[in-house]
C-alpha cells in the first residue's frame, strides 16, 4: 500500500499534482546552485565549499520567509545569524524581522535586555542590487517609557510603504549582556485562529521561496560593488551613515586584499561616547565570516587599547606577532580578498573626519615592531578567548 492509499489519498483530489507544489523551489534551488559555481571569486575548492555552505543558508532564510511569516497573525522572526549570513551580517547583533500591511495598528511589547543597543527601524521594501530600501522610520529604546522591571510597550500604525519592521539587538560585551524579549500583534487579529491551508496558499509560499533563493544571492553578489567594492582596496571610508541601515548608526566601510605574509593594521580612536564599537571582516559572499570558533570581529569591549586611546586592529591570516596571536588580530580565515566594516551605535555627537580609522598594510614580519604595545597571547590564552565567544553565541541562542 502507499502512503497516498493509507491516508485515503489515492484517487482524491490533487493526487499526482504534489511535486508541483515544490518544483519550483527545486528548479530555484538548482540554478542557485550554478549561481554560485559561477561566482567570479572562487579561488580554490575552499572558496567553494564556502559557496555551498552559503547556499543553505539561503535556502533556510527563502523557507523561512516563505512560511514562518504571517501577515494575519505576525510575529518577529530571526532570519539571519550563524547559519543564515547574508548582507555583511553584524556578529554582535541579533536581528528580528516581522512583515507589516498598510494602515494596519500594531502592538509591540518587550523586556529590555543589558545589550548595548535596542533599535526599531520601518522600511519601505527589501535591498536590491544596487539599491538599499528607504527607511521610513527609526529609533532606539531611548525613546520608550521603559519600565522599573524593563517592560515597555509601544502601538504602530503601519505608514504607505511600510512592508518590514526590523529590530536589532547589539552585543558590546558578549560576555555580561543578556538579550531581552520581544513580542508583536495586530490588534484587529489577535485572538483569531490563523486560516486554514490551502493548496493556492501552499503554492504561492514555495513560489514566493523559490523568488527568494535566486533573488537574495543576485542582490548579495550586486550590492557591495557600489558601496564597499568602490572604495580603493585597503582602505575605509570615513564614519558616515550605512546604507540602508540606522540613522542612529555610523559606519565605515572597504574592502582588502593582501598576501599570506602581510597585514593590513587598521587605526581607529576608541569612542567612549558610544555605546557600541566594532570591527569585523567578511567573505567575499558579503558575508560574515566563522565569529564564533575564529576571531573575526571585535567589539571595544573585546579588544585593548593602547596608552594614546586608539585601537590597532591586525587583519592577516597568520598569527601576527612573531607567529602568535594578539587580543586585536582579525582572523581572514583563508580568505585574502574580503569586506571590512567598523561600526558606531548610540554616539552622543557624529563623528568627523578625524574619528574615523587609517589602514596600512605592512609585512607581516614588521607588524611587532610597528604595534609596541601589542601583547602577544599564549595558544591557550587565545583558545579561551573563542572558548568564551562559542558559550557567548550559544547564550544568545541565535539561530
Amino acid at each position: 500500500m502507499s502512503s497516498h492509499a493509507h491516508w485515503g489519498l489515492e484517487d482524491g483530489p490533487g493526487a499526482g499534482e504534489n511535486l508541483d507544489l515544490t518544483r519550483p523551489l527545486a528548479e530555484a534551488i538548482a540554478q542557485a546552485e550554478q549561481l554560485i559555481a559561477d561566482a567570479p571569486f572562487i579561488r580554490t575548492e575552499a572558496d567553494l565549499l564556502e559557496g555551498y555552505d552559503y547556499l543553505a543558508g539561503r535556502i533556510r532564510m527563502a523557507v523561512q520567509a516563505a512560511f514562518d511569516y504571517d501577515l494575519e497573525q505576525p510575529l518577529f522572526i530571526n532570519p539571519t545569524h550563524q547559519f543564515s549570513r547574508q548582507g555583511l551580517d553584524n556578529p554582535d547583533a541579533i536581528y528580528f524581522h516581522a512583515y507589516l500591511v498598510e494602515g494596519v495598528e500594531y502592538v509591540v511589547r518587550g523586556r529590555r535586555g543589558t545589550t548595548a543597543d535596542l533599535s526599531f527601524q520601518v522600511m519601505g521594501g527589501g535591498y536590491q542590487a544596487g539599491s538599499a530600501p528607504a527607511s521610513l522610520m527609526a529609533f532606539d529604546d531611548r525613546e520608550l517609557e521603559i519600565a522599573e522591571d524593563g517592560t515597555f510597550t509601544f502601538t504602530y500604525v503601519a505608514e504607505p510603504g511600510a512592508k518590514t519592521l526590523i529590530v536589532r539587538e547589539v552585543f558590546n560585551d558578549w560576555d555580561t549582556e543578556e538579550r531581552g524579549t520581544l513580542t508583536i500583534e495586530r490588534t484587529d487579529t489577535i485572538g483569531r485562529p490563523r486560516a486554514p491551508l490551502t493548496r493556492e496558499g501552499l503554492a504561492r509560499r514555495y513560489e514566493v521561496a523559490a523568488r527568494s533563493v535566486t533573488s537574495s544571492i543576485r542582490t548579495w553578489f550586486a550590492f557591495p560593488h557600489f558601496f564597499q567594492y568602490a572604495q580603493p582596496v585597503n582602505t575605509l571610508t570615513p564614519a558616515q551613515s550605512t546604507p540602508g541601515g540606522l540613522s542612529s548608526q555610523r559606519s565605515s566601510i572597504g574592502h582588502y586584499a593582501i598576501g599570506a605574509d602581510e597585514a593590513l593594521v587598521i587605526t581607529v580612536p576608541r569612542w567612549e561616547d558610544c555605546a557600541y564599537q566594532a570591527a569585523q571582516i567578511g567573505s567575499d559572499w558579503y558575508a560574515s565570516t566563522d565569529y564564533e570558533t575564529h576571531q573575526t570581529s571585535l567589539t571595544k569591549a573585546q579588544a585593548t587599547t593602547d596608552p594614546d586611546g586608539m585601537i590597532r586592529f591586525v587583519v592577516s591570516e597568520h598569527p601576527p606577532l612573531d607567529g602568535r596571536p594578539t587580543a586585536n588580530w582579525l582572523e581572514t580565515t583563508g580568505h585574502r580578498t574580503g569586506a571590512v566594516m567598523l561600526r558606531w551605535q548610540r554616539l552622543a555627537r557624529d563623528l568627523g573626519a578625524d574619528d574615523g580609522p587609517r589602514t596600512e598594510v605592512v609585512p607581516l614580519a614588521e607588524v611587532a615592531a610597528r604595534l609596541p604595545h601589542a601583547v602577544p597571547l599564549t595558544d591557550e590564552e587565545y583558545a579561551a578567548r573563542i572558548a568564551a565567544r562559542q558559550r557567548s553565541v550559544a547564550r544568545r541562542m541565535i539561530s
